[in-house]
């Protein structure tokens, strides 16, 4: 069933035309910079945007000359797990796992989960409780179930990924805000 939904939520997401994707990302990064979380946060971990995802690229240096220390995920393929290696300038990543952008593993760079106040999380669709359906690696499912660290968790999405319902299976972590291009979604609040 997951499989069929995220086949189907990808040919969705990567329907809007690469104008409106534009149009949407620059809204939902706006959204994201207005959110205490982000404000508060001196360090954030952010994915870097890949094919049809909500464009994260234009935003690093922005977060960065804000003062705030940027950190993205690197696969390690080996272990299974994603490494987080901070960034001096987005123009520090290169192609890396499947063509996603990644950070050059740099002495001193490496941080752990629990260096950072906020993690921008990347998904192929959410529902408003706050659950993610992801690539299938689970990549972001172990690093966020590190229990040392009670990280604010933020999820990018556009309208078109958001879905009634995502069935979570226990591994799963749960998202605790979403925003979109039309709202930002309080998932502990519709908990309840």
């Amino acid at each position: 069933m997951k499989k069929d939904l995220r086949k189907q939520l990808l040919k969705r997401r990567n329907g809007i035309s690469p104008e409106d994707r534009e149009k949407k990302s620059a809204e939902i990064i706006r959204r994201l910079f207005d959110t205490p979380d982000f404000k508060n946060a001196k360090s954030i971990l952010f994915y870097a945007s890949f094919k049809s995802e909500v464009e994260t690229a234009g935003c690093l240096n922005s977060a960065i000359k804000l003062g705030k220390k940027i950190a993205v995920p690197l696969v390690d393929k080996k272990a299974s797990r994603l490494r987080l290696y901070e960034i001096k300038d987005a123009s520090e990543l290169q192609s890396g796992f499947m063509g996603i952008p990644e950070p050059a593993v740099l002495e001193g760079r490496e941080k752990r989960l629990k260096d950072f106040d906020l993690v921008v999380v990347p998904g192929v669709g959410f529902d408003v409780y706050g659950n993610r359906l992801g690539y299938g690696a689970g990549y972001y499912d172990k690093l966020l179930s590190n229990s040392e660290s009670q990280v604010v968790t933020i999820a990018l999405a556009f309208e078109e990924q958001i879905v009634s319902e995502i069935q979570g299976e226990e591994h799963d972590v749960k998202m605790d805000k979403i925003i979109t291009e039309k709202r930002t979604i309080d998932c502990e609040l519709e908990h309840g």
